[in-house]
């Protein structure tokens, strides 16, 4: 697959996936390049704004096993990755696999569950397995997960460990929609009450992990100079230094800041990266990894405002 094909494959996703969602692109950009790079991508916002229908629509799209987890306070362990249960017919304990095993894995208003079950996907998103009595079970292939949450403002939510925040290559927050889009919103979903499934709408299938493979191969290749990479490190290294954060960003973060690069150069059809997609990349890599300084929270900063400063200062490669 050349690089021509892979730009051409994402847009007709995104046509598909339009179907039903009205604009998003940019959360659309976001999902595409984590299914490329093979990262993880959360997805924040206020109820209603459409979360779970975009990564609904975005799994159909693809021809992959898909499971779904809808987070509540009452949620084990046990019910995310599964459990052994002693089968009295043969005397012996049998797995019962639980929903992560999968390849696209809706974790569903992930933040309304306690940080014990939360922390259940911990290992699967970092290493492609769960341990079950001892016993390391691996997933499937192209394993990937889009969770949705709520501002952690509201009622009956809990923050997410920084340590899984961690494991997520982007962090996207989706804001109320303009005046044009919701009333196109209300034009195309406001005959029903309930949420339609991605099927009503038409959309079907259209990469396979065969294809993904491909693509994953060829942005491997896609080229990253040296100069960027030093531009990569500095902005990472930048939110360790700066005075209105507690905690930056660690390595795990330059190193995910480079492959989305070039899956995000890959999707607009080139096989170098350029500083813009770095830039583009750079908050929603980085908003979820760093911790504000008390006297940022003070003078009510936030996270956004402080990468946006240190992309300002940070030197651009010519």
């Amino acid at each position: 697959m050349d690089i021509d094909r892979v730009a051409a494959l994402a847009e007709t996703i995104r046509g598909e996936i339009h179907k039903a969602v009205v604009g998003q692109d940019a959360t659309l950009d976001l999902l595409l390049v984590g299914l490329l790079s093979d990262g993880h991508v959360l997805i924040e916002g206020v109820p209603g704004t459409a979360k779970t229908m975009i990564a609904r629509c975005f799994a159909a799209t693809l021809d992959l096993d898909f499971g779904r987890i809808q987070f509540t306070p009452d949620l084990m362990p046990g019910d995310v990755i599964g459990t052994n249960i002693f089968n009295f017919t043969d005397s012996r304990f049998v797995l019962t696999k639980g929903p992560v095993f999968t390849q696209i894995l809706l974790a569903d208003e992930v933040n309304r569950t306690p940080p014990k079950t939360q922390a259940a996907l911990l290992q699967a998103m970092q290493e492609r397995a769960v341990t079950i009595d001892g016993v390391d079970y691996p997933l499937q292939d192209g394993f990937m997960v889009v969770a949705t949450q709520n501002p952690i403002e509201q009622q009956g939510t809990y923050p997410l460990p920084e340590a899984q925040l961690d494991r997520f290559l982007f962090k996207h927050v989706i804001d109320y929609p303009g005046r044009d889009d919701e009333r196109a919103i209300v034009s195309a979903h406001g005959s029903r009450g309930t949420m339609a499934s991605p099927d009503a709408f038409g959309i079907r299938p259209l990469a396979s992990m065969d294809a993904l493979r491909e693509v994953r191969s060829l942005i491997e290749s896609i080229r990253l100079g040296d100069d960027l990479v030093d531009y990569v490190v500095d902005l990472v290294r930048a939110t360790r230094e700066h005075q209105g954060l507690s905690f930056g960003a660690s390595p795990r973060a330059a190193n995910m800041l480079a492959v989305a690069s070039r899956a995000f150069a890959a999707l607009d059809g080139r096989d170098y990266v350029i500083p813009d997609d770095i830039k583009s990349l750079a908050t929603p890599t980085l908003r979820h990894r760093v911790v504000l300084s008390p006297g940022s929270e003070i003078e009510g900063l936030d996270a956004d405002g402080i990468i946006e400063q240190i992309i300002d200062l940070t030197p651009v490669p010519k």
